[in-house]
């Protein structure tokens, strides 16, 4: 994956603000998730941003809860306001990021959807363009 620098500092919080987030450096760009349970977590697609696991500060996450959606993978929301928050890859060798959800952004990114992951499976109300670059595996 190539990163590139579309902001010096990304900043996100929840609904309540109880939780809030700082990442600085380079991120990658929008990947949405059209899969079952992305879809089930959000109300709709994952559209969400990479930023290196180092470079993340989260603060409040007393107020996070995590579920283990997958042996791959562990979301986390706000427990106080459900906001959707981060997805969080669990074999942090492979890897080297966390994915923050572009709806929890106070910052703007300049970015567009650079990635559609699993297409087909998206909500029959979903039109995506027919050049969108798309995956199906997960």
């Amino acid at each position: 994956m190539t990163y590139e620098e579309y902001a010096d500092v990304i900043k996100g919080s929840c609904l309540c603000g109880a939780v809030s987030s700082r990442a600085v450096g380079l991120t990658a760009p929008v990947e949405v998730c059209h899969c079952t349970q992305c879809r089930k977590w959000t109300g709709h697609f994952f559209a969400n941003v990479e930023v290196p696991r180092s470079s993340l500060a989260i603060f409040g996450e007393q107020y996070i809860a995590w579920y283990k959606s997958s042996p791959k993978v562990r979301r986390g929301f706000c427990s106080t306001c459900g906001s959707t928050l981060f997805f969080d890859p669990l074999d942090h060798v492979k890897h080297e990021w966390v994915g923050i959800a572009m709806g929890a952004l106070d910052t703007n990114i300049k970015s567009r959807v650079a990635l559609h992951i699993l297409r087909r499976r998206r909500a029959v109300t979903t039109l995506l363009p027919k050049e969108s670059r798309s995956v199906e595996h997960e």
